[in-house]
């Protein structure tokens, strides 16, 4: 048969694992050779074109990847391959379909595998072109000799490109979090020496950043040793990215990544929250004073990139409880403090909680959370005001020594001050230099700020954020020393400087910046200070 595996990824630098993966099983365990055309697309193409890009292949079959970022634009999708193809056979796999087949059936999908995809795939396939008759919602048999198989594939790089890549280690998680679809699922670890040869080829490819998808990957410390301890001793410019529970991680881990190059790691730590009646209410089994302190200690030796999470939403959560956790995060100084909104997914405990729990949620994709019984619609307007300055600001590595000079200076807590300012200026849309001025002005309003000394942390700000632009015009100064700071900034790197390189302080102190020279780690530009 013809065959294509259609992806939807959520955005263009994006690469899909599954169908890859999945065509590699066909290879692996199909009976019946079939021609295989893996098509991956985004959500933000046209309808027409993501249909176009399948029927060009006149498939007999169509297997797709659903998840929660392409859902709301999956039933368009169906719709006109049905009209287009009534006669192909349209099989979904996936969390999405996974856990809520009958609503795909419905809407035109003829078969739905729930199952492992690269296995069950190829079974299904075998079954049909025996004419046997099958079930809609299909479960695989389980071999008696199942291996991992290779998705790597030279296809499969030609395809990547730059992307960033995903590689899987585990599968499933120990752990019975109610808001996650894999709480409690059986751990299948595949062998750590296939996994290195993975690792390997994806480091000699063109992508730039690999990111695991187990959803804990230090559950096994051991594991998570070995792989970190061979990653780090690559000779590689790649990126690896993980997600890890930091109070999993032991003294010789943490002792093993300090030794990591710049940039080599970047994890992403999931605290969800502070507040232990949420943690409990939501099975989130957490040390988290034990992951407090560890994530201060990987952040100490500066050579990894750390991302923690909060959820906002979590049951016995109300505000008042998540400022709390907000700003007990913001203190960890992580380089990213991602606030995100509990989405109620298809299969996990919390949405067949919520009616019990008192969570009102959108019946559409992502299902985000709408109010609790702790927390409501205002509430949660609040937060994704706060979230909006947060992002437009910190996240991004933007105005970093200015937010830390008006905490300490107006004497608020992080998630007062990111609050006010989503609330003064919230609109996503505004050009930065025009949203510099925005901040600039907001922040002298604050009490205890001085003008001169914030005028001198956001020149400095500018200088490591942005290149190639000159600052705004409320930031130059006409100063004589100017001609003087930039000869010195020549002398000391040894080349040409341009006017965005360097400036004078209203305190009578040159700073410049080596614009040709960017931390790894923070993606800024390292500030150099004249007397």
């Amino acid at each position: 048969m013809n065959v294509v595996l259609l992806a939807i990824n959520a955005k263009y630098m994006h690469s899909s694992l599954s169908v890859w993966t999945i065509a590699a099983g066909m290879c692996e365990y199909g009976k019946t050779k079939h021609a295989v055309n893996v098509v991956e697309t985004t959500i933000n193409q046209k309808i027409d074109d993501i249909v176009n890009s399948v029927t060009i292949y006149d498939p007999d079959v169509i297997g797709i990847s659903t998840y929660i970022w392409n859902a709301g634009v999956l039933p368009s999708i169906l719709e006109q391959l049905r009209e287009r193809n009534p006669n192909t056979l349209i099989v979904l796999g996936g969390p999405e379909a996974s856990h809520n087949p009958d609503y795909w059936l419905n809407l035109g999908a003829d078969y739905v595998l729930p199952d492992e995809g690269e296995y069950g795939f190829p079974m299904f396939l075998d079954e049909v072109g025996d004419g046997k008759a099958v079930n809609k919602i299909y479960r695989r048999k389980h071999l008696q000799d199942e291996k991992p198989v290779d998705p790597f594939t030279e296809t499969y790089f030609q395809a990547l490109g730059n992307k960033i890549s995903y590689i899987e280690a585990s599968r499933g998680c120990p752990f019975k979090c109610a808001f996650c679809l894999s709480a409690g699922e059986s751990v299948k670890n595949f062998p750590i020496d296939t996994i290195k040869t993975q690792i390997e080829k994806l480091a000699q490819s063109d992508t730039h950043i690999v990111k695991f998808v187990d959803r804990t990957f230090n559950c096994n410390a051991e594991r998570a040793f070995d792989l970190l301890e061979y990653i780090i001793s690559m000779d590689t410019t790649c990126r690896f990215h993980f997600e890890v529970a930091a109070d999993l991680f032991d003294e010789r881990t943490i002792s093993l990544l300090a030794t990591a190059p710049p940039g080599r790691i970047q994890l992403e730590i999931g605290l969800q929250s502070f507040y232990q009646p949420a943690l409990d209410a939501s099975s989130r089994k957490t040390d988290i004073n034990k992951a407090e302190k560890n994530v201060k200690a990987l952040l100490k030796a500066q050579n990894i990139h750390i991302h923690v999470d909060l959820i906002a939403g979590l049951p016995y959560e109300a505000l008042v409880n998540f400022k709390e956790s907000f700003s007990r995060a913001f203190s960890l100084k992580a380089h990213t403090l991602q606030l995100g909104f509990l989405k109620l997914l298809h299969g996990s405990v919390l949405r067949e909680r919520a009616e019990e729990l008192g969570i009102q949620y959108n019946k559409q994709p992502p299902y985000e959370v709408l109010n609790t019984k702790w927390l409501s619609a205002e509430d949660l307007d609040v937060l994704r005001r706060t979230e909006n300055a947060l992002q437009r600001t910190y996240n991004k590595g933007r105005f970093l020594l200015t937010i830390e000079y008006v905490l300490t200076a107006s004497k608020l807590d992080a998630f007062t001050f990111f609050n006010m300012l989503g609330d003064a200026f919230p609109n996503h849309g505004t050009q930065l230099e025009q949203y510099v001025r925005q901040v600039y002005e907001f922040c002298t309003e604050l009490q205890g700020v001085e003008k001169k000394i914030l005028t001198d942390c956001m020149i400095c700000d500018w200088l490591s954020m942005v290149k190639g632009k000159n600052a705004p015009s409320f930031m130059k100064n006409t100063d004589s020393r100017r001609e003087l700071v930039k000869a010195e900034a020549e002398v000391q790197l040894k080349r040409k400087v341009g006017r965005h390189e360097y400036a004078v302080l209203s305190s009578g102190k040159g700073v410049f910046v080596d614009s040709h020279d960017r931390d790894v780690v923070t993606e800024l530009y390292k500030i150099h200070h004249i007397q």
